[in-house]
């Protein structure tokens, strides 16, 4: 496997499996409890280049996929007063930097969510690559961390509860945990 000098990753596009990764967030609810959340459709790639300033991160989310273990709540959450999926059925991520050695790197990037899009920086930690048993492939594993601003995003419901308390926090917690493939010719 060739390596290059930032990334110790074979060159070509790393793509994501889906049925080993995950795309997550945590939000408070009455500021007493975290409510918990992922999207099951997730197309994922991370392009090695050179070095990691020609390293690219993308992925492209299906709003519709969206779970939290409540129907209700998941068909709540694709209408207009949040992720309006009719009208923005994708949620887009796009790197800009990916900075760090190692084990730790920060990613930088563009996220487009609700038609909107604004810069992200999310944490990120290797933790190496492996060989899957069942097909011979080499695989590289990461998770990632980031907060966002639901109303960065335009995302601005909430029911006020008395005083400067409302029912959801502003606040989103990113939580990645993603396995990439490596090219067939790695």
């Amino acid at each position: 496997m060739t390596e290059t000098a930032s990334l110790p990753l074979s060159f070509g596009i790393w793509t994501a499996d889906p049925s080993h990764s995950t795309v997550g967030f945590t939000v408070r609810h009455l500021g007493l409890a975290k409510v918990r959340g992922r999207f099951d459709g997730v197309e994922a790639s991370l392009t090695v280049g050179d070095d990691l300033g020609s390293s690219v991160v993308s992925a492209v989310v299906d709003m519709s996929t969206v779970s939290t273990g409540n129907t209700d709540r998941d068909a709540h959450l694709q209408q207009a007063d949040f992720f309006n999926a009719e009208a923005n059925p994708t949620m887009v991520f796009n790197s800009t930097s990916i900075v760090g050695s190692g084990e730790e790197y920060t990613l930088l990037g563009d996220l487009s969510i609700n038609g909107v899009t604004k810069p992200v920086e999310l944490e990120v930690e290797f933790f190496g690559t492996s060989v899957f048993p069942m097909d011979q492939s080499t695989r590289a594993g990461f998770s990632a961390t980031g907060q966002i601003s639901r109303k960065d995003f335009g995302i601005e419901f909430n029911v006020p509860l008395g005083g400067d308390k409302v029912m959801i926090s502003d606040k989103v917690a990113i939580e990645l945990d993603i396995q990439l493939v490596a090219p067939a010719s790695a």
